[in-house]
C-alpha cells in the first residue's frame, strides 16, 4: 500500500506519487528511480486503506466474541467478508497510478513480477502454518500439510492479472486525456472484455463442473474422529452447498486436500453446531463436511476475485482522466450503488447467493459496490471538505499498512510480548492487560475484548504508525 507526506492538492488535479515513498503492500509507486520530488496525494486511499487494514484486526481480534462481525458461515455477508474485497479494490485503484508514467513495458512488467514474488513470500510465511503467533510459542510447518492460499497470495494473483493487463493493454496517447461520462469504458474497453471472459469462464466451471464423492482424513486432534477417513455424499452438478461446490472440488484436485484451510468458517454453520453463528461443539449429527478442510481464498475463487480489482482499477482510470471532483463522484457513486443494487437484487432473488468463501458474482457486487461508496465519502470527506486531521490515524496505518498487517492482523508483536511469560504460558503481558484492564473493569468478556481490539490494538499501531511517519520510516515491499 501507499504512503507518504501530503503536499497540498489543488482542486482537481490529478493524483500524482513520489516513487521515493513507497511504504507497503500495494501503493502507488510510479517506478521513476530518478530524484525524489514533491507530489501531490489522494489522502483518501491513504485513509481507505487504514480503514481496511483496522477492519481487518478488528474482525480477527473480536469476531469469535461477535460472530455479527466476524464472517458468515456460508451464505450471507458480516462485515469481516468486506475486507478482502475492499483491499482488492485498493490494490486496483493504486494501479494506474503506478503505472501511467512508466514507458517501459518491460520494466514495469519486472516491477510487477517481483513485486508479486515478495506477497507471495510473505503470505506463505504468515499463513502457511509456519508462524503460530500470537498464541503458540512454536514455529515451523511440516510441508507436507503448508496452506498455499492466504490474504496476501489472492491479493498477489489478483495485483500480477491486472497490472500486467495495464500494462499491455493502455495506450500512451490517453494517459494525460481528458475524460467524461462513458469514455472511460471506452478507452479501457479491452480491460472489461478480460473481465466478461473471466466472469463466465469462473460461471462455466462452477455451475458446470460435476463434483462426485470424495473423502478425507481428519486432521484434527481434538476430534474425536482424528485419523479417521470420512466420506462425503455428492455427486451433482452446479451445487453451491458447503460440501459439494466445484470451488472446494478444483482446489482439493489441485492444491491437495492436506494444503486447504483447516479450520473454515463453515464450522459454524447451523448444519454443525448448534452454537451457530458462535463456534462450538459440533452436532452429534454434524455431517462429515464439517469437520473437512476448506480454502477460502483457493484458485477458482481467487480467479473471480480478479473481478474486484479490475472494478477497483476503473475507479483509478476515473481518477487520473478527470479532473473535476464532481465528476470523478458521479462516476464512482453511480457505479457504486449500481454494482450494490444488481448484487442485493441476485442475493434476494436466490439467482446467485452472496457468498464470500465461493466469491461468487452478487458478492463482487456488494462488495465492489460498497467500497466504491465508502472510497466516495472518504475521499469527498478528505481530499475536498480537507478533513485531515479526524482521519490521521487511519492514514497513518494506511501509509504503513504492511507493518500494521503483519505485527497486528497476524498477531506478531503479540506473540512477540508472550514470549516472555512468568511461571506459566498463560500468564504474558497481553493476557494480563486484556483480563484486569479490559474484561474486568467492564465486566463482560464480550465488551472487554471489542475494547481491547479497538484501543490496545488499532489505535496502539494507529499512534506507532503516526510516530514511524513523522520519521520518514516505512515498510516497503
Amino acid at each position: 500500500m501507499d504512503g507518504g507526506k501530503k503536499a497540498e492538492r489543488p482542486h482537481g488535479d490529478v493524483a500524482e506519487e513520489d516513487p521515493d515513498r513507497q511504504h507497503a503492500l500495494l501503493d502507488e509507486d510510479d517506478g521513476n528511480d530518478k530524484a525524489p520530488r514533491r507530489s501531490k496525494r489522494v489522502a483518501s486511499l491513504d485513509v481507505f486503506r487504514g480503514l481496511t487494514v483496522a477492519l481487518m484486526i478488528l474482525v480477527d481480534g473480536a469476531g469469535g466474541e461477535w460472530p455479527v462481525i466476524g464472517h458468515a458461515p456460508w451464505n450471507g455477508c458480516n462485515l469481516a467478508d468486506f475486507v478482502m474485497p475492499f483491499f482488492l479494490f485498493i490494490v486496483g485503484m493504486a494501479i494506474p497510478l503506478s503505472l501511467k508514467r512508466i514507458p517501459d513495458r518491460g520494466r514495469a512488467v519486472r516491477r510487477v513480477v517481483i513485486r508479486t514474488l515478495k506477497l507471495l513470500f510473505w503470505g506463505i510465511l504468515l499463513q502457511g502454518g509456519y508462524s503460530h503467533a500470537p498464541d503458540k510459542l512454536t514455529y515451523g510447518v511440516d510441508m507436507k500439510h503448508v496452506r498455499w492460499g492466504g490474504i496476501l497470495q489472492r491479493i498477489a494473483l489478483a495485483y500480477l492479472v491486472v497490472a500486467v493487463l495495464e500494462i499491455v493493454t493502455k495506450d500512451a496517447k490517453i494517459q494525460d486525456r481528458s475524460s467524461s461520462g462513458f469514455s472511460i469504458f471506452r478507452m479501457y474497453f479491452s480491460q472489461w472484455i478480460v473481465a466478461c471472459c473471466i466472469l463466465v469462464i469462473y460461471l462455466s466451471l462452477v455451475y458446470g463442473i460435476y463434483v462426485p464423492d470424495w473423502e478425507f482424513r481428519v486432521q484434527n486432534t481434538d476430534s474425536t474422529n482424528y485419523g479417521k477417513v470420512l466420506t462425503v455424499v455428492c455427486g451433482t452438478r452446479g451445487n453451491l452447498s458447503p460440501p459439494c461446490n466445484a470451488v472446494g472440488y478444483i482446489d482439493r484436485k489441485i492444491l491437495g486436500i492436506n494444503h486447504m484451510y483447516q479450520r473454515p468458517a463453515w464450522r459454524r454453520h447451523r448444519a454443525c453446531t448448534d452454537d451457530s453463528p458462535h463456534e462450538g461443539p459440533f452436532r452429534s449429527d454434524a455431517p462429515a463436511w464439517c469437520v473437512a478442510p476448506f480454502e477460502p481464498e483457493g484458485i477458482l475463487s481467487s480467479f473471480s476475485a480478479v473481478l474486484s480489482t479490475i472494478i477497483g482499477v476503473h475507479y483509478g482510470h476515473v481518477l487520473v482522466h478527470m479532473k473535476s471532483h464532481t465528476d470523478r463522484l458521479k462516476q464512482w457513486v453511480t457505479m457504486g450503488i449500481t454494482l450494490l443494487v444488481i448484487g442485493i437484487i441476485l442475493h434476494f432473488s436466490h439467482a446467485i447467493p452472496l457468498n464470500k468463501q465461493l466469491y461468487t458474482f452478487s458478492y463482487i457486487c456488494v462488495t465492489a459496490g460498497a467500497a466504491g461508496v465508502v472510497f466516495s465519502i472518504l475521499y469527498f470527506l478528505v481530499d475536498i471538505l480537507n478533513l485531515h486531521y479526524v482521519f490521521a490515524p487511519l492514514r497513518w496505518i494506511g501509509m504503513n499498512a504492511m507493518l500494521v498487517y503483519v505485527m497486528a492482523a497476524e498477531g506478531i508483536f503479540e506473540g512477540f510480548l508472550n514470549g516472555w511469560y512468568y511461571e506459566g504460558t498463560n500468564n504474558t503481558l497481553v493476557y494480563w492487560v486484556r483480563k484486569h484492564v479490559f474484561v474486568k473493569v467492564w465486566h463482560s468478556t464480550r465488551v472487554g475484548i471489542l475494547l481491547y481490539v479497538l484501543f490496545a490494538q488499532i489505535l496502539f499501531w494507529a499512534l506507532v504508525s503516526g510516530v514511524l511517519h513523522r520519521a520518514r520510516i516505512y515498510w516497503k515491499l
